[in-house]
């Protein structure tokens, strides 16, 4: 059987996201963040702190990548930890003040990306096209719970 990629929901969602991440990526160099940086931006950008065992969970990402994603952004001065006084093993990471600023840039960026992407459809079959896609997400995160 031949593998047709135009019938491959992975195949083309895999492709979009490629081609959201480029797109968002052109966006955010010149302002000094990155695509890799977007869910730490989305969960601290409300001025929280949050430990880093949070973070990974919220933004569905496995802790030795949120670990480099975070060292990465300490080295360029996006993000602080302190101590979490809660837990003296475990540190409370923030953006910091230069970040902060950076937020509104990241959610304009996105927002800009996103209207391009989904400007093609109307506007039901946007809510659509996102529901379908939080109804796939949910059943792989369902899978993967039962498998844990």
């Amino acid at each position: 059987m031949k593998f047709d990629r135009e019938q491959s929901a992975g195949y083309l969602t895999n492709w979009a996201a490629r081609l959201f991440a480029r797109e968002i990526d052109r966006r955010l160099a010149a302002i000094g963040v990155s695509s890799g940086h977007m869910p730490v931006f989305f969960a601290l950008g409300g001025g929280v702190a949050l430990p880093q065992k949070d973070l990974a969970r919220i933004a569905a990402i496995e802790q030795p990548t949120m670990a480099a994603t975070l060292a990465r952004m300490e080295r360029d001065g996006l993000i602080l930890r302190k101590p979490d006084p809660a837990d003296g093993r475990s540190a409370l990471v923030s953006l910091t003040p230069a970040a902060m600023q950076k937020a509104k840039a990241v959610r304009e960026a996105v927002a800009a990306i996103n209207i391009r992407a989904l400007g093609g459809l109307s506007a039901a079959q946007r809510k659509a096209f996102l529901r379908m896609l939080r109804t796939v997400i949910a059943a792989f995160d369902n899978a993967n719970e039962k498998d844990a």
